[in-house]
């Protein structure tokens, strides 16, 4: 061909053509070549080029040895985007590149222009001067004339859609076969087509185990056909169905397996196949139970939690109400739990409240439930009970479960319960009133002495409510500072001067008048009142102390102190505030403490009695004779003084052996270089006999009651 371009519409020059046709091409040539008299391959050409420039599909160009395009069809300049006048005379290479093979283009146009050989067809990667990137299937061939190459022509197909689909299915199947899920691909009557290595990790089965196997088949499900007929349905209907499935490996272990099937349908709309995902979910599961377990049950002892106890209770009602069955709710507190933990630590209490949840779980039913709600506190929810006397005998088994003797650290600790019980529906319909009357009938078991059980009733209730009143007026009472302080002198027995006065309060109550302690002090230290009641009597004493001692009274104050108050860690800064708000000396206070207390310390009360004697405090054993001390106990701690308990010295008259008493608790006292006072002294015949036998102190009606306004003059002898 001649190097004139072709006009803009693609039609051939016949003179151009005639003119390209003029010579055969040499036998054997491997290239489009023209023999014959020159108009026989005239028209030859003429309906050979007419055909390329009509064929839809195939974009046929030339180019000479430079590369410039000398023809361009219709479809060349369709699928390129170039239209034939902008591509005519212009190098192949500006109007398309070979993305990342260009020099290897090149290098194979040259090869033609060289040998004259075609090359096998090949795939390329192009883009356009008009920016579009596709994929073209190539074939270029040789136009030879006298054995030598005139042209080179190029048949391009496109063959992007084919490279996308591709593409396409070795991306799905790239992702079939790398996924972590199983895939299984089925027919349209879900026999299995294909399997990829996910689910042979999962189950174990070779995809030779399970191809042409069907659904239903598979090792998964409880193989109940109506089980099958319900997927079958949902699929049918909705092209998808997902669960949870037990399902077993090939190993025979179970395994619990999430499984969604869906339908593939094809483009007619036809279910063309199923696809099955399956995941193992097993390790998901176990720790969605650890969670869930951990969400509702006690993480000392394994126990159900409040939150697990009170539903299990709801589900008791509504069966109660169904089926009108009695439950009984039994709450149980260990009994001073608190001395286990302060003498032998926590970590010895822990392992009590495991062992204690062991027990109980040996005394009940597994349709019954065990709850900790906390510290030393337990419940139990007995189902189905036949009457009372169940709850009494399980009540009574789990009583004499915890006193068993329990070995921890490599020792024996004793424990006991108390137990209260309330029965569905004679004592509550609901969980709140069965779980309140079940705790004041536990109550009233610890305030009858402990290492009991009690089942509710109302007269229990109504003393619970008098002291939750109570509770709440004490803490007023507090606020609104209705407490008084009265004094009850110490006399000296030898003078009948007095040389003491002893602190006593009372509470002004709006509507009782006055109370005394006994009347509202136990309530005070269950509710935790007792140490700032206790922080306001020696406060308020002290500056009475410091007021008489200015006033010209040479006499010291006593305070009895509570038990939780003497062994509250804040003691030692409580006394130092009081004298140092007061100014009263350290050595004109005396502080009375019991001797439960004494023996309920740990080591660091030696600490503690060791400062307050250090700072000059005078510390005297209160009520001596009734609680539990030994000599040999009482000697490690520097005290100042015994008081004899008023039981003793109301008998001196009338019983010998209370009289025979007091002597030997006066020796005791000698041998501890203490003074002796003796409380309750109502007769001349009381204080003689104290003077007879070396009383260094007492106090009484006889030597004066106690009163707001102490009289500091000698008592009658």
């Amino acid at each position: 061909m001649s190097d004139s371009p072709q006009d803009t519409t693609g039609s051939p020059d016949r003179q151009r053509l005639s003119a390209e046709a003029d010579s055969p091409a040499a036998p054997g040539d491997d290239a489009l070549a023209v023999d014959g008299p020159g108009g026989e391959a005239l028209d030859w050409l003429y309906r050979f080029v007419a055909a390329i420039e009509l064929a839809p599909a195939v974009a046929v160009h030339s180019m000479d040895e430079s590369g410039v395009i000398h023809y361009w069809n219709q479809a060349c300049a369709h699928l390129f985007g170039i239209p034939a006048r902008d591509a005519l005379g212009r190098p192949f290479r500006e109007l398309v590149s070979h993305i990342g093979h260009q020099t290897e283009f090149d290098a194979i146009i040259a090869d033609i222009w060289q040998g004259g050989a075609a090359p096998p067809p090949r795939d390329w990667y192009v883009e356009t001067a008009s920016g579009r990137c596709l994929w073209v299937h190539s074939n270029h061939f040789a136009v030879r004339r006298g054995g030598v190459t005139r042209q080179v022509f190029c048949m391009e197909i496109d063959i992007t859609a084919r490279k996308q689909l591709e593409t396409d299915l070795a991306q799905a199947a790239r992702v079939f076969e790398n996924a972590h899920e199983a895939i299984i691909m089925m027919d349209a009557e879900y026999r299995v087509q294909a399997v990829n290595r996910a689910f042979t990790t999962i189950t174990g089965f070779e995809p030779g185990d399970i191809v042409g196997s069907t659904l239903a088949s598979l090792p998964w499900g409880d193989g109940d056909a109506g089980f099958y007929q319900s997927i079958w349905s949902q699929v049918d209907g909705q092209d998808h169905w997902e669960g949870e499935l037990p399902a077993r490996r090939k190993d025979g272990a179970s395994y619990t397996a999430w499984v969604a099937l869906t339908t593939i349908r094809d483009t007619y709309g036809e279910p063309a196949n199923h696809m099955v995902m399956l995941s193992d979910i097993s390790e998901r599961k176990r720790v969605e139970e650890q969670v869930r377990h951990q969400a509702e049950h006690d993480a000392l002892t394994g126990l159900p939690n409040r939150t697990l106890f009170l539903d299990r209770m709801h589900h008791a009602l509504a069966t109660w109400r169904r089926q009108h069955d009695s439950f009984a709710v039994l709450f149980l507190d260990l009994d001073r739990f608190k001395e286990v933990n302060d003498n032998n630590g926590h970590q010895a209490g822990d392992a009590v409240l495991r062992e204690v949840a062991t027990r109980l779980r040996g005394c009940v039913r597994r349709v019954d439930t065990i709850s900790r709600l906390g510290g030393d506190e337990f419940v139990m929810l007995l189902a189905d009970i036949g009457g009372v006397d169940q709850a009494a005998h399980v009540a009574a088994a789990v009583m004499a479960a915890v006193s068993r003797p329990i070995e921890v650290a490599r020792q024996q600790l004793t424990l006991s319960a108390s137990i209260g019980v309330a029965i569905c529906p004679t004592d509550g319909g609901d969980v709140d009133t069965l779980m309140h009357h079940a705790d004041v009938a536990m109550y009233h078991a610890k305030a009858q002495g402990r290492s009991s059980f009690r089942f509710f009733s109302p007269e229990m209730n109504a003393r619970v409510v008098e002291r939750g009143e109570l509770d709440k007026r004490l803490r007023q009472a507090l606020e609104r500072q209705e407490f008084v302080l009265e004094y009850q002198p110490e006399l000296d027995v030898g003078s009948g001067r007095v040389i003491g006065m002893e602190a006593l309060i009372r509470w002004r109550h709006p509507d009782r008048g006055l109370l005394l302690p006994h009347d509202f002090l136990q309530v005070a230290e269950e509710c935790g009142l007792i140490v700032p009641i206790g922080e306001w009597v020696l406060r308020e004493a002290c500056t009475q102390a410091r007021a008489w001692r200015d006033a010209g009274h040479e006499a010291t104050v006593a305070v009895n102190l509570s038990d939780v108050q003497f062994l509250h860690g804040r003691l030692l800064d409580t006394v130092d505030d009081a004298l140092a708000q007061s100014g009263l000396a350290p050595h004109c206070l005396d502080l009375e403490i019991t001797e439960g207390a004494l023996m309920q310390g740990d080591a660091g009360l030696d600490g503690t009695v060791a400062a307050l004697r250090g700072r000059g405090v005078q510390l005297t054993v209160d009520r001596f004779g009734t609680g539990v001390a030994s000599l040999s106990s009482l000697r490690r701690f520097p005290l100042s003084k015994l008081k004899i308990d008023r039981s003793f010295v109301s008998d001196i008259e009338h019983d010998p052996d209370d009289a025979a008493l007091i002597p030997a608790i006066i020796a005791v006292a000698r041998s501890l270089r203490l003074r002796v006072v003796a409380e309750g002294v109502e007769t001349a015949e009381q204080l003689r006999f104290l003077r007879q036998h070396g009383c260094d102190e007492y106090q009484g009606f006889y030597g004066g009651g106690a009163s707001s306004r102490p009289d500091f003059k000698p008592a009658a002898r």
